[in-house]
């Protein structure tokens, strides 16, 4: 949308509100909202100061930044009675003028610039796992460690709902009366498909109150900014219907976890150059830019696993990898390549390692980068030892990926020299942010400790 037309529109349907949305460096939305009074032509030029340091971006002397509003990211949506303007903004350093080496959405820009002397497009299709609870609880104390998550679907419930609940490991693709979260599903996807969101489908998945959504494909900036939106509008929707929703890899013990399924392929003068005649009908481009992906994963997975909770989901048993292989329709493998795929211009990898636990904007210029420098390398992946593998790997070390996040931000360390537009003092103050919180994770005793410690 150009800024004229955003600024007729807000003056025609006198809409009051203006929503400035910018992404913090954890990957979550936070907001400033402006009256319309203050709200011009100048404010996409000058934009509004805040205080970036209570976004992670920053220390605490030299703070201060400007958010500048995008304006091809307009949307408009529904905030209690007021129909309210929304803005996707990028972070602008306040003494440069130019965007600041800490904002994640310019980050990914960068990173396509980067790349253009193998691909004009990164094109994207993500899928977005989560679960919908009716009540969550949890405390930690001194004398008091607890959680307590319920829903009429769960299959611990069976006694109280009686026949139409979904058992343990049995929803993927349940329809209703056992599929209970079809409606609010639907309400999700009508309220993204408004705003532009390209939906492909929406399912019940594997596990108890587990759904999922799924895009079609979109260039990456697009999918970064769109990640934000469904999850925004998930919550939102989940809300009015009194449930509540998680991204969390793994909310639930002993059930499948979240993960965020990445589809892919570059694009170079409009064609598809993922699409050839080599192994699965890949090209040579498509099997470099899988051994670079491979190659980098223990590292890029401080970015893509960015959370300990990361971790609890990749484990063997659900259709998590934990091997950094690839293969034809094996998910087991950290990389798929689609079986079903036969039209040569949606030809693409499948990188099943992610999760929507991410910032996606600094997650997706990893995996672009560390993609793409396997394409400059010319790398083999079969060469290089990552397959293809076409049996079941859940009990086998190949390539073994990171089980912990420390052991990712070790990998990061010693190997960044692919994420070229990453400022090394990103890159630092990122590792310093996850290993503070894993170390914060680690003081806090589990009750699995006290099963097998306490009379030790």
């Amino acid at each position: 949308m150009e800024i004229k037309d955003i600024l007729s529109i807000v003056e025609r349907e006198k809409i009051n509100f203006i929503d400035l949305k910018v992404v913090d460096i954890w990957g979550k939305w936070r907001h400033v909202t402006l009256a319309r009074t203050n709200f011009s032509e100048k404010t996409f030029y000058e934009g509004v100061g805040f205080d970036a340091s209570n976004l992670g971006y920053a220390s605490v002397e030299n703070s201060d930044m400007v958010l500048i509003p995008d304006p091809q990211t307009a949307f408009f949506e529904k905030i209690g009675e007021e129909k309210v303007l929304s803005l996707i903004c990028d972070v602008y350093d306040v003494n440069s003028g130019k965007a600041s080496f800490h904002d994640p959405r310019s980050i990914l820009k960068a990173t396509l610039n980067e790349i253009g002397d193998v691909a004009d497009e990164v094109f994207l299709g993500p899928e977005y796992e989560f679960h919908v609870f009716e009540n969550v609880r949890y405390s930690i104390s001194n004398n008091e460690i607890s959680l307590k998550i319920d829903s009429k679907e769960g299959f611990w419930n069976a006694e109280e709902t009686g026949e139409y609940f979904i058992g343990k490991k049995k929803g993927y693709h349940r329809i209703p009366p056992f599929d209970t979260l079809m409606e609010v599903r639907n309400e999700i996807v009508k309220r993204l498909l408004e705003y532009g969101v390209p939906v492909k489908y929406h399912h019940h998945e594997v596990g108890t109150c587990q759904v999922e959504i799924e895009l079609n494909f979109i260039s990456a900036l697009k999918a970064a900014d769109y990640t934000l939106l469904v999850k925004h509008v998930a919550r939102q929707v989940a809300k009015k219907f009194g449930l509540i929703v998680t991204f969390m890899p793994k909310p639930l013990y002993d059930e499948a976890g979240n993960g965020m399924h990445v589809h892919q392929f570059l694009v170079k003068n409009g064609e598809n150059i993922f699409a050839g005649d080599k192994l699965y009908g890949l090209s040579t481009y498509a099997l470099s830019y899988i051994a670079g992906l491979l190659k980098h994963a223990p590292s890029i997975m401080a970015f893509t696993n960015p959370t300990t909770n990361s971790y609890r989901r990749l484990v063997p048993g659900y259709e998590a990898p934990t091997n950094a292989v690839f293969a034809l329709a094996n998910r087991t493998a950290a990389i798929r390549i689609p079986a079903y795929v036969k039209d040569e211009s949606k030809k693409r990898i499948e990188f099943r390692t992610i999760d929507a636990s991410c910032n996606p904007y600094l997650a997706f210029s990893a995996m672009i980068l560390a993609g793409v420098d396997g394409i400059r390398e010319k790398l083999d992946p079969t060469a290089e030892g990552f397959g293809p593998f076409e049996r079941d790997l859940y009990n086998e070390d190949i390539k073994p990926l990171p089980y912990t996040l420390s052991q990712a931000c070790s990998a990061l360390k010693g190997d960044n020299e692919y994420l070229k537009v990453f400022p090394k003092q990103l890159i630092e103050h990122w590792i310093k942010l996850k290993t503070k919180e894993e170390r914060e994770m680690l003081a806090i005793p589990h009750p699995k400790e006290f099963d097998n410690y306490f009379d030790i």
